[in-house]
């Protein structure tokens, strides 16, 4: 029976033990019990753990209970989202293929890690959280084109790189929130509307420089151009409540408590915190606002992505094309969307129960993300420039 374990490393590894074992190296940590892993994969997994990025990884490996063989089938992720938010869909396609998943877990410096690897890096796919690190890896020469009929089939052309380079996998609409108790149905409908004098003091967001606010600053420069962009970015300055602080949850919770009157925010929070029993205040929180979805009579409301990307150097391709194939499918995409509270990319899976109940059909600005993502830079520029 297949099973995951969870093995933490400090700065300095010092608690994790490689003792060779006939064949085998058995893992020794202060954390689980012993796995048996062949030479070639400790030797993996112990360079990924003495590297200078140890204190920020959390490995997840995939092995064989109850016996000393591990399978040669196996694809390894780097992973910017959370093990659990993929770890059964991982279960169901192992238990479908026979081809062992590993994740290493890492939340930062993707990219540079890659780069320093080399040809010697064990990984097969990248799985991101959004379209900006999909982008620079492509850009860096880190990522190998994909040429599949069913991902090209699953994914629209928009959430998928023209040459093949990154895939979509979940989407999510950076919308705005508001204020229940003061602010009117219709009172605002669109993105350019934050700069209307009205909202002076009213409005929150986190830092134009994260991720999040820098694609939906970058498709504002597709759809208006750099210096209309710039004025809007002046005029949303212009009307904050408060500097720029705080993730998505922290602007809402701002609204409930009379912070603010609006926020900008992706779209899955709202499901999170309106189910999130552990914390009521959250419940509370998301209770206070409703959901706006902008520019519904012209372009549609923006839209990011989560991602997958096959490395350049993947030791196991055909494995890891299998699993991006397989992440795309039916089943995987309604079981991966509604645990994060996302939208599927696969246009023939529905969302979730509880995001039509809250989200029902809107209009999605469907420029490309490739288009979007050729404007970071630029957005970033503006964004030094305005103080955002």
């Amino acid at each position: 029976m297949r099973h995951l374990k969870r093995v933490d490393a400090d700065d300095h590894c010092n608690l994790i033990h490689f003792v060779k074992r006939n064949s085998y190296f058995i893992v020794k940590s202060h954390y689980s019990s012993k796995s048996y892993l062949t030479a070639k994969r400790a030797l993996r997994i112990k360079r990924i753990l003495t590297s200078s990025f140890a204190a920020k990884l959390t490995i997840t490996a995939s092995i064989i209970a109850n016996t000393a063989f591990v399978s040669s089938a196996e694809v390894n992720i780097y992973s910017a989202r959370q093990p659990f938010l993929i770890s059964k869909i991982l279960n169901d396609f192992t238990n479908s293929t026979g081809i062992v998943t590993n994740i290493v877990y890492a939340k930062q410096d993707i990219a540079q890690r890659l780069k320093l690897e080399g040809t010697f890096s064990a990984a097969d796919i990248v799985l991101t959280s959004d379209i900006a690190p999909l982008y620079e890896l492509a850009q860096l020469g880190l990522t190998q084109p994909v040429s599949s009929v069913l991902l090209k089939n699953n994914i629209p052309a928009e959430y998928r790189d023209p040459q093949q380079q990154w895939f979509g996998l979940t989407a999510r609409a950076r919308i705005i929130f508001a204020s229940k108790a003061r602010v009117e149905s219709g009172e605002i409908i669109d993105y350019e509307q934050l700069v209307d004098k009205k909202w002076k003091g009213r409005i929150c967001t986190r830092s134009g420089k994260h991720n999040y606010m820098l694609s939906l600053i970058s498709s504002m420069i597709v759809a208006s151009g750099e210096a209309a962009t710039e004025q809007w970015l002046q005029g949303l300055k212009n009307n904050l409540a408060r500097k720029p602080q705080g993730n998505d949850r922290a602007q809402v919770k701002a609204i409930s408590e009379g912070v603010c009157d609006i926020a900008l925010v992706n779209s899955y929070y709202f499901a999170k915190m309106i189910t999130n029993k552990r914390k009521p205040d959250q419940i509370k929180s998301a209770q206070s606002v409703f959901l706006v979805f902008p520019n519904q009579q012209d372009r549609g409301s923006h839209i990011n992505i989560s991602g997958m990307a096959l490395t350049k150097h993947a030791p196991n391709k055909d494995n890891a094309i299998a699993l991006m194939e397989y992440l795309s499918s039916d089943e995987a995409q309604e079981a991966y969307a509604r645990q994060n509270h996302e939208f599927p990319i696969n246009p023939k899976v529905e969302p979730s129960l509880l995001l039509q109940q809250y989200m029902p059909d809107f209009k999605r600005d469907t420029v490309s993300l490739a288009a979007i993502a050729q404007q970071h830079q630029t957005a970033l520029l503006l964004i030094k420039k305005v103080g955002l």
